[in-house]
């Protein structure tokens, strides 16, 4: 059903967009350079196509490093600009790194700040198109939800949270019990079809906790307008679409339709090339920590005065206990009160423990834990034993995050932060599950980029 001026673009849409308009803006841009004035660094012709490719390619990984596709990022000028800076800066970088497939390097120096400032404004102008025009309401995805009065509230608070062009406009309340609010409007549950085209609805979010609030008549109404081609979606599929983790607290008797998880924990290639890719980032990983080894030795002599290593009982694959190994960063009594969660401003931690914490150089010897096989690169972090029984009594499915290997990154440590308490725990298990449920090249991949945006932007604790 196509609502005049009810105009919108899915998530999906939306990233793909940033993509494609990233590359066209940056190439229009060099490419009229070219033409006008006697710029010869760059050229885009047949001759020299890898060129534009290389650049294209580039300017993907790095814009996607820098979170220049992070919707919500995306909408704001003051960190978009940030972050396009960063972007061309290492692009740039890159570009005259590799001569070989790329040109090679101007006679004329200042060429290369043309290059540079010509990235940034293609970035920049297109980027403000985007948020005046793209981010503007005229495209705000317009929702009507139906659901309980128990859980519209919440429903309704996720979606406007997770996508900021998301806009819940009003509900159908199926439950008996009254729920008013000034936020939204309460539509009758008897004329579905009139408020879609009256309120221009483009989305329709089913969110039912009981599957008998679905009546007959409220079904038969969703059946109408949807063979009008209106989108009628389940909540739990529009929540781990927008936040990409699963939603355990809503789902919870249900959960098992989300069985069986990804393919690929048990796909013998996915698993023989994860494998190999933990070996590979393990050796290089601990080749970089001999390499920075003195730097690290003295920074512990003079900030941690102690052992430079500790090693720690972790929950592994199937509930295995193992050593974990990481470089100390608390001091050296620091739990004689007893095992606790590492708190926001620790005074357990040491000066240079804080450091090592941020840039993550504390958990460079946990590559020693990969190539034994205790851990991977990419999984759920590993819990303590002691956690790991209190948050299994207190959170359901705690426990499948054990089907797979416990990582030195993951899902969960690139989007949530640091677990304090039992709601932390509750939403990394959701985004742990989330990689389970989706494990795959792609996904560790995006992992990967989304460690290395942790690292540059001092995320880590």
């Amino acid at each position: 059903m196509t609502q005049k001026g009810s105009i919108h673009f899915e998530i999906s849409e939306r990233k793909i967009l940033l993509r494609i308009f990233d590359i066209v803006s940056v190439l229009l841009l060099l490419y009229g350079i070219g033409q006008v004035f006697n710029f010869d660094y760059f050229k885009i012709n047949s001759e020299h196509w890898v060129w534009s490719i290389v650049l294209a390619l580039y300017l993907t990984i790095f814009a996607t490093i820098f979170e220049l596709y992070n919707l919500q990022k995306a909408s704001k000028l003051e960190t978009v600009i940030q972050n396009i800076v960063f972007t061309a800066s290492v692009t740039v970088l890159f570009y005259l790194l590799t001569p070989f497939y790329t040109p090679t390097l101007p006679a004329n120096r200042l060429q290369i700040v043309y290059f540079f400032l010509a990235i940034n404004v293609a970035l920049f102008i297109w980027r403000y198109a985007y948020i005046t025009f793209i981010s503007a309401p005229r495209f705000f995805k317009r929702v009507m939800l139906i659901g309980s009065s128990e859980t519209i509230e919440q429903v309704a608070c996720s979606l406007e949270t997770s996508d900021p062009n998301y806009r819940v406009i009003g509900y159908v309340n199926t439950a008996n019990t009254p729920y008013q609010t000034q936020k939204l409007i309460e539509f009758e549950n008897d004329s579905i079809s009139e408020t879609v085209d009256k309120h221009s609805i483009s989305e329709i979010v089913v969110a039912l906790s009981k599957t008998e609030e679905m009546t007959i008549p409220l079904n038969n109404q969703l059946i109408r307008v949807l063979e009008k081609g209106m989108p009628i979606k389940e909540y739990t599929h529009v929540y781990e679409e927008l936040n990409r983790k699963v939603p355990v607290q809503f789902i919870a008797e249900d959960f098992y339709r989300y069985f069986p998880f990804s393919r690929s924990n048990q796909n013998k290639l996915y698993l023989f090339f994860h494998r190999l890719m933990d070996l590979l980032f393990s050796i290089i990983g601990l080749l970089f920590g001999v390499l920075i080894s003195p730097l690290i030795i003295i920074g512990n002599l003079l900030g941690n005065r102690g052992p430079l290593f500790y090693k720690q009982e972790r929950v592994g694959t199937n509930g295995n206990t193992f050593k974990i190994y990481k470089l100390r960063s608390m001091v050296i009594d620091a739990e004689k009160d007893g095992a606790q969660y590492a708190k926001k401003k620790d005074t357990r931690i040491t000066y240079f423990g804080k450091f090592l914490r941020r840039t993550r150089i504390d958990e460079i010897p946990q590559f020693i834990n990969v190539i034994k096989g205790d851990m991977s690169v990419i999984g759920p972090r590993p819990e303590r034993p002691m956690f790991v029984k209190t948050l299994s009594q207190q959170i359901p499915f705690y426990e499948i995050r054990h089907l797979v290997k416990p990582g030195v990154t993951g899902w969960a440590q690139v989007n949530a932060k640091y677990g304090m308490t039992q709601e932390d725990a509750l939403e990394k298990l959701q985004y742990d599950l989330y990689y389970i449920k989706r494990r795959s090249f792609f996904l560790d991949s995006k992992i990967i980029l989304k460690t290395l945006s942790t690292i540059i932007f001092f995320r880590g604790q």
